[in-house]
């Protein structure tokens, strides 16, 4: 009966986590209080225009996370974000030729209110990628695009969550 012994002690220690989670003051980002949840408060955060190619892919990648219904009709909130991107060389071989390179993406944000003008809150979110440099120029193209869309789906996906988390404390009346 070693099996029982061992499944009493799982759910023993899975009533433990759930009652610690409990105790902390854990609650989900998304869960429905009946008032306005994080979602609808996401939903009332309108876009600015990002310029250059990077900026463009990020601007959607933030679309669909903080505005996967569409734009707001009437927006509450503005997100302006700047973007740089630097490119390195790494991996050097004995004829100065790299074989490795890396992207470093940082995008600077602030949420402005809408009715006020003024900012609610600002940060920064980084992200470094690498790729692989190799004879194909095709596919060394593909390989740093491919590197520079994952860096940028970490960016959106940090600063959405930074400005839900923000929202969601704010409307608790914590910040």
């Amino acid at each position: 009966m070693w099996w029982l012994e061992k499944r009493s002690v799982r759910i023993a220690a899975l009533a433990a986590l759930v009652a610690a989670l409990a105790a902390c003051g854990f609650r989900p980002l998304y869960k429905d209080d009946g008032d306005r949840e994080a979602s609808a408060e996401l939903a009332s955060v309108h876009i600015s225009t990002i310029p250059d190619r990077s900026g463009q892919m990020l601007h959607n990648l933030l679309l669909d996370r903080v505005n996967p219904q569409g734009r707001p009709g009437d927006p509450r909130y503005v997100l302006d974000v700047k973007v740089s991107d630097t490119k390195a060389s790494l991996g050097i071989i004995k004829d100065s030729s790299s074989t490795l390179a890396q992207i470093a993406i940082v995008a600077n944000y602030t949420l402005l209110d809408l009715k006020t003008k003024s900012p609610l809150q600002s940060g920064r979110s980084r992200s470094v990628v690498s790729y692989n440099i190799v004879q194909s120029d095709f596919a060394t193209l593909a390989s740093e695009k491919d590197a520079r869309e994952r860096g940028l789906r970490e960016i959106a996906e940090d600063i959405a969550t930074k400005i839900a988390i923000f929202l969601s404390s704010r409307k608790d009346g914590k910040s």
